[in-house]
């Protein structure tokens, strides 16, 4: 017995051994069956048995929907049109604080793998992600570029698959700098923030990554995370928290200091939120026009053909094109400041002056009157159009508008939350009024501001390209000059004030004359032509048209570039005629670049996302006056600055209207020279005035949306006082920036001038002509 033990002993150690060895083999063939498998499953991914791959064709050129920028005359952005809102950017554009706080907090190890952490990969496997993710930045890139979401494991591990092989292939086909830009180009930062570009802009009102601070490209960096989580505008503690975070990860990798960190981390989000929406930001009438240009012209200038030989076109919102166009960006903004703040002290008066109004916010109208007035708002409204689209019935639609609904309407301390039927709203708006501003260069044509109205998400109606209103008195220049360069008459020349009587033709067998009046009542008596345009004598105006007749005067408006129907009628003079602010605007630049019409110019040229140039505008010029007629027409104007309506610019507000809060003192007291005239219309409907200087002609526009809004009086219904404020206002805070250059020095006179404009002398000469003759009589 004692013998068998060690037989025994002998075979469990020979059995142990055999497991062993089958252990090690089973061990080897699954461990080498593991690498096979996942050999065979990057095989399958990249020949596209997971669903399809990027070729190779894709991955040099990812396609990315690039917002069309729109480049002011300064070199500012003003706008985009887009799909997604996405301005690319190289990567010497980017800061070095943002690619550090990026590879600190996002992929530590992104220099040293070839597109997967095997270290992050690993250590996600064994703790199941709770020590962080293994995702590089290249894999992060490659789901964005070209795989989506996933629905359930299987889906996910397929996506995970295809992120590593294509991933791979980024790191082979790009460098490390090109693969962090195509991210950092690509991340939705949510609020029409599409990449970091436009991320700068919305939320800190950088126009270049590079000059984010160090904390504000830690936000940025933190919402990479998730952008929905880590929204500033609804989570800004969240946020916060999260950049701090980023900002130790930073101080951990060494690129900023645990002083910085702990400095940095105390200061608050700093939030600069400018929003890019279509209607958001500046300049929204112009890019509103800039975009119907735009649309017409890419129909009418197709970038190629085809595979099948069809016509290919532009896409103003995907294709990346750069539009530059004359405004400044500058001049832009201080032209939207003045129509603000002028326009917001104006309706207080208005309103007030409504309150004893039991039609208002009309005058002078019955009630049947004010329900033909909302009929029509009513039946061309977008909420009509929509419900038609609907297929609502006209009863439908015309009872809807008596429903009371929830609605956010425009007031000037901001938008209010509130509940109103449709009906109520339009009469709600038709009290606001409205204003238009364009200031273009005389030289050049081109245009420099452009405000359109006074908030674009609610009064989309454009008042400097679309809407054609009454011009009143702002019609005269064009009557005098006609009559200067026809019959070369002088400043100083004096005509009558009486009463003039001019035939206009039949009615029937009634004949019909038109005698003007002046609104003072005053006819006696001869005033010279410059105080006559100073004070708006409106008998002189007609008595210059009895002269030369209304069909010279509207072809000379028709040569300054009016393409508004003119009727060549005798009311003319006074101005019946309805124009647009934008050829009031290039008409008056005219007398400017002495006697010729320069077409104003909005966009200057147009290149592709390569900078290649696809538009240069050509400069479209004429001659219509003499440069003698023009300087004459223009220092008559200058009159009315000195001694007529627009002798406020130089003496301040009246004493029954000012201007709060502006700025301290009065606003106005100019002393260079301008050359002016107000406008104002029959029941003070529309105020107008258009103000020059020697390279700088802009034209203001003041008036109710219907004729029918309008103070009770030319107190605050004329305008000098509508119109020339928002003038006064905007040249002030052009003035004051130094940088651009708007002149303050006299207007050119042409050399050998004939006409005398010098009254002082032209009366002394005259007497001692009289003189003469009377001595020769004798």
């Amino acid at each position: 017995m004692a013998k068998a033990t060690p037989k025994s002993k002998k075979k469990t150690t020979k059995s142990s051994g055999i497991n062993t060895i089958k252990f090690i083999k089973a061990f080897w063939i699954t461990f080498a069956s593991g690498i096979l498998l996942i050999v065979l499953m990057f095989l399958l991914a990249s020949w596209g048995a997971f669903g399809e791959m990027p070729k190779f064709k894709e991955l040099e050129n990812p396609q990315n929907d690039l917002a069309t920028q729109i480049i002011s005359s300064d070199g500012v952005q003003i706008g985009n049109f887009y799909d997604e809102n996405r301005t690319p950017v190289n990567y010497e554009e980017l800061p070095q604080h943002l690619v550090n706080a990026l590879v600190a907090t996002e992929d530590a190890r992104y220099y040293d793998h070839s597109g997967i952490d095997a270290r992050g990969t690993l250590r996600a496997f064994v703790f199941l992600g709770s020590r962080g993710g293994a995702s590089t930045l290249s894999q992060q890139l490659a789901k964005q570029l070209f795989t989506g979401g996933s629905r359930n494991i299987w889906e996910r591990i397929k996506q995970k698959i295809k992120e590593w092989v294509i991933a791979t292939r980024l790191e082979r086909q790009y460098t490390k700098n090109e693969i962090m830009t195509m991210y950092l180009n690509k991340y939705d930062f949510l609020n029409q923030a599409i990449g970091v570009s436009s991320a700068s802009r919305i939320y800190f009102n950088r126009d270049n990554p590079k000059d984010l601070k160090i904390e504000e490209a830690a936000v940025l960096v933190g919402m990479l995370k998730n952008s929905s989580l880590f929204n500033p505008l609804r989570r800004p503690e969240m946020v916060k928290n999260r950049r701090n975070t980023v900002l130790s990860q930073m101080a951990k990798y060494d690129y900023i200091t645990e002083k910085q960190k702990d400095s940095l981390q105390k200061l608050p989000l700093g939030l600069d939120y400018s929003p890019e929406g279509h209607n958001d930001g500046t300049a929204t009438y112009f890019r509103e026009f800039v975009r119907s240009w735009m649309s017409k012209w890419v129909k009418e200038n197709p970038k190629g053909l085809d595979e099948d030989g069809d016509e290919v076109y532009y896409d103003i919102y995907r294709d990346g094109l750069r539009i530059n166009v004359t405004l400044d960006s500058r001049m832009q903004k201080y032209a939207e400041e003045a129509v603000s703040e002028h326009m917001a002290n104006l309706q207080k008066e208005f309103d007030k002056q409504e309150k004893d109004n039991k039609t208002s916010p009309f005058r002078d109208l019955s009630k049947e009157e004010v329900d033909r007035i909302i009929k029509r708002s009513i039946r061309s409204s977008a909420r009509r159009k929509i419900l038609l689209d609907q297929g609502k019935s006209e009863d439908e639609i015309v009872a809807s508008f008596d429903e009371k609904t929830k609605m956010k309407v425009f007031s000037w301390k901001g938008e209010i939350d509130t509940i109103m039927t449709p009906k109520d709203s339009i009469l709600y708006y038709k009290q606001f009024l409205r204003s238009g501003l364009m200031s273009m260069e005389p030289q050049t044509g081109h245009v420099r501001a452009w405000v359109g109205g006074i908030d674009s998400n609610h009064f989309q109606y454009d008042h400097v390209y679309q809407g054609a209103r009454q011009v009143g008195s702002t019609f005269k220049p064009f009557v005098y000059a006609t009559a200067i360069d026809q019959l070369k008459l002088s400043p100083c020349d004096t005509l009558p004030k009486s009463q003039i009587t001019i035939p206009v033709g039949s009615h029937g067998v009634v004949e019909v004359d038109w005698i003007p009046k002046n609104s003072d009542a005053d006819y006696m008596g001869y005033m010279n032509l410059k105080d006559a345009l100073a004070k708006s004598v409106n008998t002189i105006s007609a008595r210059l048209l009895d002269k030369i007749g209304p069909e010279p005067i509207a072809q000379l408006a028709r040569k300054m570039g009016v393409t508004s129907d003119i009727l060549p009628v005798a009311s003319i003079a006074l101005g019946s005629v309805d124009l647009k602010l934008s050829e009031m605007v290039g008409a008056y630049s005219t007398f400017a670049n002495q006697g010729i019409y320069t077409k104003p110019v909005m966009i200057t040229s147009i290149e592709d996302k390569n900078g290649v140039i696809l538009y240069q505008f050509v400069p479209e010029t004429r001659d219509v006056i003499s440069k003698e007629a023009a300087f004459v027409t223009i220092n008559l104007m200058e009159g009315v600055t000195r001694s007529g309506s627009g002798t406020r610019l130089r003496t301040g507000p009246s004493s029954r209207y000012s201007i709060k809060n502006v700025v301290t003192g009065h606003p106005y007291y100019f002393d260079n020279p301008i050359a002016g005239k107000t406008g104002t219309t029959q029941n003070q409907s529309d105020g107008w005035f258009m103000g020059i200087v020697p390279n700088l002609c802009t034209g203001v526009w003041v008036g109710g949306d219907d004729r029918a809004t309008h103070f009770k009086d030319t107190d605050f219904g004329q305008g000098a006082t509508m119109a020339l404020p928002v003038w006064a206002l905007y040249m002030k805070k052009c003035y004051a920036d130094k940088t651009l250059k708007v002149s303050k020095a006299a207007f050119e006179e042409p050399e050998n001038l004939t006409i005398e404009i010098d009254c002082k002398e032209f009366k002394k000469r005259n007497t001692i002509n009289e003189n003469i003759e009377d001595e020769f009589s004798l």
